[in-house]
């Protein structure tokens, strides 16, 4: 695609996230089905080489520029024949002079009731179209002597038979995989119009954050989102922008929040999302009249301020860590997907049996830290929010119904490994 006729997407409307009057607690399903209606394609569109687009997010299809194969070929060394001279019981063929090679088809045509040394991946010359195995046949260099019948395209494959020309190989929105450039390589297909990668910039709130390694007052905790988040958006594949620290200033945070809009598609914030005094946050985007706090029904989690800031989306995750990585994996990571290019995506859980009982009230969905032992899902020693080892420990989540459940053990649960949802 020339460069005149790469696409812009629009702006999001300041009103993208706002929920309907009187909306109090926000159900994990309708809050999900709400981002996914709102949220569209925000990057641009650009030409790169199939050798570099592992990872990137394909902007349309892609059709094959020839077929694959291209030529019927051998799938096995040994010798083509033509089927309508072979007999049932001992035979014997005189062989051609040269043979066809991969690289180097054989020249010319063969002559009925003869036969000629073919290698695996090697043009089928005219007049064959069967090949035997060479372990089938004797052969003093001359001749061929062997068992029939053989089968009509025998050990051959035909033109076209994996991927026909033009035919479309691979939907816009898909990621794209080793096993895809491979593929559009094999098809003739030398570059590929991809999204841009999705920005996002990474943004921790709050005086009482300290630099993991630097000192810290007895009443400082050290940032543990900013490394963590900024490692997740890596992992998803986007480009994480690494905003820093804000201290609870106002107008700092203002700054803040206007650079990261210049250099980023989206703003992942962390703590002052709430509505207290140093929540600063909620009050800028309130500011903007572009704020929606989402009370969700949701353990860990609950408060999720969503905006938008200079036209770009602003996720304020919950300053607990627990809590910031599991709405940033249920909720910012499928928006993001969507922002990206890549369409609504959700991971489909595993049903796999609990090494668990746990009796759970109804009223919010629930998300355990668990991993799997022995094909059960076993969970962390404690449900407390706080407990970061958790996370360390975890290789995925355990989600719970709103509805009341009783857990028991062998009872099949839904568990997300954390591969599934990129990481």
């Amino acid at each position: 695609m020339s460069q005149d006729k790469l696409l812009v997407p629009p702006p999001l409307k300041n009103d993208c996230f706002a929920l309907p009057a009187g909306t109090l607690w926000t159900p994990v399903s309708d809050a999900l089905e709400t981002l996914k209606g709102r949220l569209h394609t925000c990057v641009e569109q650009e030409v790169v080489p199939v050798t570099t687009s592992l990872g990137r997010i394909l902007a349309a299809d892609v059709s094959a520029v020839r077929a694959h194969p291209p030529q019927p070929n051998s799938a096995v060394d040994g010798y083509g024949l033509r089927h309508a001279d072979l007999l049932t019981g001992a035979q014997t063929l005189p062989l051609v002079e040269g043979r066809s090679a991969a690289g180097a088809p054989f020249e010319g045509i063969v002559p009925p009731n003869h036969a000629v040394r073919i290698l695996t991946g090697a043009t089928i010359p005219d007049g064959i179209d069967a090949v035997i195995l060479q372990e089938d046949v004797t052969t003093d260099g001359h001749s061929i002597a062997f068992h029939g019948p053989l089968k009509r395209g025998a050990n051959t494959r035909q033109s076209g038979e994996d991927v026909h020309a033009d035919e479309t190989i691979l939907r816009k929105g898909r990621k794209l995989t080793p096993a895809d450039l491979g593929l559009m390589a094999a098809t003739g297909i030398g570059s590929v119009e991809v999204y841009k990668p999705l920005r996002v910039a990474v943004v921790s709130t709050g005086d009482e954050l300290a630099e993991a390694g630097a000192d810290a007052r007895a009443d400082q905790i050290y940032d543990a989102n900013r490394p963590m988040l900024l490692a997740m958006v890596a992992q998803f594949g986007f480009e994480p922008i690494d905003m820093g620290r804000a201290p609870d200033d106002r107008e700092a945070l203002r700054g803040y929040l206007d650079e990261a809009a210049i250099r980023a598609d989206v703003i992942l914030t962390s703590g002052g999302a709430s509505s207290g005094d140093e929540d600063h946050m909620s009050a800028l985007l309130n500011e903007t009249q572009a704020m929606s706090t989402w009370r969700l029904a949701l353990k860990p989690g609950r408060p999720l301020a969503l905006g938008v800031w200079e036209g770009k989306p602003v996720f304020g995750l919950p300053g607990n860590p627990v809590a910031a990585l599991v709405c940033t994996l249920i909720f910012a990571k499928p928006a993001m997907s969507a922002l990206a290019g890549q369409g609504w995506r959700l991971p489909e859980p595993l049903k796999v049996p609990a090494a668990f009982s746990k009796n759970k009230k109804a009223g919010r969905r629930e998300y355990l830290r668990a991993k799997l032992v022995e094909g059960r899902v076993v969970v962390f020693k404690s449900e407390g929010s706080g407990r970061i080892s958790g996370l360390s420990w975890a290789e995925g989540l355990v989600e719970l119904p709103d509805e009341a459940l009783d857990v028991q053990e062998g009872s099949l649960v839904d568990y997300y490994p954390f591969s599934a949802f990129g990481l």
